[in-house]
Parts: structure tokens; sequence; C-alpha cells
């Protein structure tokens, strides 16, 4: 064999072995095609009586090539939530009696109509509060009273609330009615004193009354109705001038000698005697009477009463309240003067008048 020939032999085997892998690949891709013709969704049933050539990878089917549906509901197994069971597309395959929107297989009470939050379950009044948790399941109400209703809001459950419209923000009592912490009648959102004692009387604003606007309270205040002073229990002092006009009057009283009959001289003394008492309300009157030594100690104590009794009747007959009037006779127990003389006598025969306060 020449040089020739040689060469050429050996460029022949050089391109057959260079060309081999190229066909050979070929050969696998055109497999391949051709495999994928056949049964184009790789689920077993070949492209000409495959009814669902594009059935996802994995999903069982049928003869036809389609995805199964075991229950016939319409909706293939693979997307079906409830399989084994016949349901709506809606509810992904599963069914839904109570017609509530939440499937049989995820509600809690499948035969009655309820909400998602509760799984299913009613809340019939919408209260946020499930039915079978509720107390008062068809009157919308808060979790404090297990659902019962509290309407004014005011911690007081309505079943319980005697007053069921308080305004909002009102302290209440367990009767949910506007609290008055100190009993005085003026409910503390109206009360300026909110903790006055008890038993004292109050004003419109509930604070401690002073009617006469002395600066002495009621409670405290021995003359309520009359302006007064501080000082003196909220009484109106007895004036200086008045004393003495009460003390002056007192001297003019006189009597008949050694009985309880008033002179007429003594009458006007009396009548002052009532003026000043008409113009201290508030004060009642101390009568003393006293007489000297002369007599027995008996009679002139009987004769001492009997004069400031005198005094007493007249002064009631002139319309001095007879409450208002205390009359003690003294006999001759109580001298002021030396009874030894005629002076000191007549001094010792006299009527004391004194003013005082009414302690009630």
């Amino acid at each position: 064999m020449n040089q020739t020939k040689i060469t050429k032999f050996l460029l022949a085997v050089l391109l057959i072995t260079a060309l081999t892998p190229l066909y050979a690949q070929n050969d696998v891709a055109s497999a391949r095609k051709y495999s994928v013709r056949q049964d184009s969704d790789g689920d077993g049933v070949k492209n000409k009586r495959d009814k669902c050539p594009e059935t996802p990878k994995g999903v069982a089917v049928d003869a036809k090539g389609c995805p199964l549906d075991t229950d016939k509901d319409g909706v293939v197994d693979y997307l079906d939530k409830c399989p084994d069971a016949p349901g709506s597309q809606e509810m992904n395959g599963c069914q839904d009696k109570d017609k509530d929107g939440i499937a049989d297989n995820d509600d809690m009470c499948a035969d009655v109509p309820g909400v998602a939050r509760f799984k299913g379950c009613p809340d019939s009044d919408d209260d946020g509060i499930e039915d079978s948790k509720d107390k008062c399941p068809n009157a919308k109400g808060v979790d404090m009273f297990q659902g019962c209703p509290d309407t004014d809001g005011d911690g007081v459950e309505d079943t319980k609330d005697k007053c069921p419209d308080t305004q909002k923000g009102v302290k209440v009592d367990e009767n949910g009615c506007s609290a008055d912490s100190d009993r005085d009648g003026v409910i503390d959102s109206e009360d300026k004193c909110p903790d006055t004692k008890a038993g004292i009387k109050v004003d419109d604003k509930g604070c401690a009354a002073d009617t006469d606007g002395d600066g002495v309270i009621d409670s405290e205040d021995k003359c309520p109705a009359v302006m007064g002073d501080a000082n003196n229990n909220g009484c109106p002092e007895i004036k200086k001038d008045v004393a003495k006009r009460l003390q002056f009057a007192a001297r003019g009283i006189n009597f008949e000698t050694g009985l309880a009959t008033l002179k007429a001289s003594s009458y006007p003394m009396l009548d002052e005697v009532v003026s000043i008492l008409n113009e201290y309300v508030d004060y009642d009157l101390k009568m003393g009477g006293h007489t000297d030594n002369v007599g027995n100690d008996a009679s002139n104590l009987t004769l001492s009463q009997s004069r400031v009794d005198a005094v007493k009747s007249y002064l009631i007959s002139k319309g001095v309240a007879e409450s208002r009037i205390v009359a003690t006779g003294f006999g001759e127990t109580v001298p002021i003067a030396d009874n030894k003389t005629a002076k000191g006598k007549e001094q010792n025969r006299r009527v004391e008048l004194e003013l005082f306060l009414r302690t009630q």
C-alpha cells in the first residue's frame, strides 16, 4: 500500500472517531422527543389516549389520564380537601351543611350557622362572646358579665342596675345609681364636699350648711337661723347696752310688801324684758327670786318662788313662750349685801335676770 492510500485511510478513521459521539447524542435527543410525544405529562397514559395531557406531575389519574375525583363532586382529588365526601367547589370539595361559609371539617358547630372567629360556632348577638359561653346570647353584652349587657357602662350589670341610664363617667353605688359616698343626699358627681360627716345638714353643693351665713356651720351653730358670732357658737352676742337695759329692768321689778303681787311700776320694766326676748329669739331667760332674812327660811323660800312665778306669768301673758323661762326662788340663801342694815336688806330683796343660749 502506497503512502497516499495510507494517509487517506488514517484521515477516514480520525473523522469517524470524531463524529461518533455527536451521532450518539442526536440519537438520545431523538429518543427523548419521541418519548415526550408519546406521554407529555408523564402520567402513564399515552397522549393519544390522554384526555388531560397536562396533568401536574405526580397526580393520580384515571384510565383517561385525568385526575381522580373519588367522591364525584366535581373537585379533583388533588384539589379536594375532603376527597372522600361530596362537597362544593366554594368549600374546596368539602360540605357546609349550615351554610355559614365555614367547611364542615373546620366547623365546630357544623349544624348551626356561626362565625369564623369561633370556628363556626354562633355569636347570635355579635358581642364577641360565643353563645355557649354567653349568659345573655340574645343581648349584646360584655366579657365582665359573661356576655350580659351593661348599657350605661357603669360596671353594674343591667339586670341588677336600678339606674341603667346613668351618664358616662358618673361614679355609681352597688345598685348602679349615682353614688353618694357620705350619704348627705347630694350625689358624688355634684358634691363639693363628698366626705361630710354623717348627720350634718348640707347645702345643695353637699357641703355643711350655714343657713345664716355667719361662718358657723349649722351643725355647730346654736343659732342656725340668725347670723351670730363664731366665738359665741354662732349666736349673736348680747350687746352691752342690751345687758344694761336688762339689769335696769330687773332693778325696777317690785312687789307689795310681804306679797307676790307686782307693783304697777314693774310693768314697764317687764315690757322691756319682753322686747329684749323678742329681739334675741335664740336666748332664754333665767330668773332668780331672793328675799332678805326677815321671817323664817321656809316662808322666805316660798315667797321668793311665788314672786318669780308672778313675773313669769306676766311675761307669758305678753307672748313669751313658757319654755323660754326658768324661774327659781332662792329665799334668803344668796344675799348680796349685809342683812343687818336696812339698805342691805333692800338690796337682797331682788329679782335677777339673765339671758342664756338655748341648748336645743
